[in-house]
């Protein structure tokens, strides 16, 4: 039986604005999304019939709600090949954290799917079949940098900001992104996402802490005040600039040089537990 690794990227939101919500009820975005280092391994094994899903997070839930056996589903009723498979996930990511944990894992099943069973989709056909799954799935098909339009499925990638230093902190609170959604206050006020990927272009990481915003935060925070605490933790400690990444809760800081990364690593484990030392990829 083969067997194939993949892995599988969690990804932040340098900027995300809502701009407004849609006649079918999705909310249409403005935002730049980043893929991270901290990542899940996914080993995909084939089996006779069925799907066997497998974590070593006992809180993840392994059944049809998960986005793995939605893409398995997926792939079988577009590829008209019905065929088992075994998935171990060795989790790293948070769950419902604000960092596309399940969406990835989703995509990562489709890639592996399409090699397993030897179907040559492009990744543009596979974008196109994650979104069916999910607004963040195409992006981690696609992974990088790119600028994320619609409901985050229109993607124009921007060139790369890899190896910049991520610090994330994750009060442990889940936060879904339906819940986040129904939360926001719209207004009319915009971000300047164009001017943020200028500076990112010009690699000038001040300009980009600047520009830094994510439009869910406010009703979010006054929910969970521990996460403007994580946030002015990371600040005072020598962050650029933290925000919460997508729906929250995980906060990310943006950093100049590791040693004050590792600073504040060290002042936020003192605070929380999930805590994590990343880049930008």
């Amino acid at each position: 039986m083969r067997e194939l690794t993949i892995e599988s990227y969690g990804k932040i939101n340098l900027a995300l604005d809502v701009l407004y919500k849609r006649p079918d009820n999705y909310h249409e975005i403005k935002s730049v999304m980043q893929q991270i280092s901290l990542k899940d391994k996914l080993i995909f094994t084939e089996i006779n019939d069925g799907i066997v899903i497998e974590s070593d997070n006992k809180e993840l839930p392994l059944d049809s709600s998960n986005l793995i056996y939605k893409a398995w589903e997926k792939m079988k009723s577009i590829s008209g090949i019905n065929r088992g498979i075994k998935v171990k996930i060795e989790k790293n990511i948070p769950i419902a954290a604000g960092l596309a944990g399940g969406s990835s894992n989703g995509a990562a099943t489709l890639k592996a799917l399409n090699r397993l069973w030897d179907l040559n989709y492009t990744k543009e056909e596979l974008m196109k079949i994650g979104l069916s799954l999910g607004a963040d799935v195409p992006f981690c098909i696609l992974g990088g940098t790119a600028k994320a339009e619609g409901i985050g499925e229109i993607l124009t990638p921007i060139e790369s900001f890899k190896d910049k230093y991520i610090l994330l902190g994750n009060p442990g609170i889940g936060i879904s992104s339906a819940y986040a959604y129904g939360k926001i206050k719209l207004n009319s006020y915009r971000y300047d996402i164009d001017g943020l990927i200028k500076c990112m272009e010009n690699d000038d990481l001040s300009c980009v802490a600047k520009k830094m915003k994510n439009k869910m935060e406010d009703a979010i925070i006054k929910e969970h005040p521990i996460i403007q605490e994580i946030k002015k933790i990371m600040i005072e400690n020598g962050a650029l600039n933290a925000i919460m990444s997508g729906s929250g809760p995980t906060v990310f800081g943006l950093f100049h040089d590791l040693g004050k990364m590792n600073k504040a690593f060290d002042a936020l484990l003192k605070r929380i537990d999930k805590v994590y030392k990343c880049t930008t990829i």
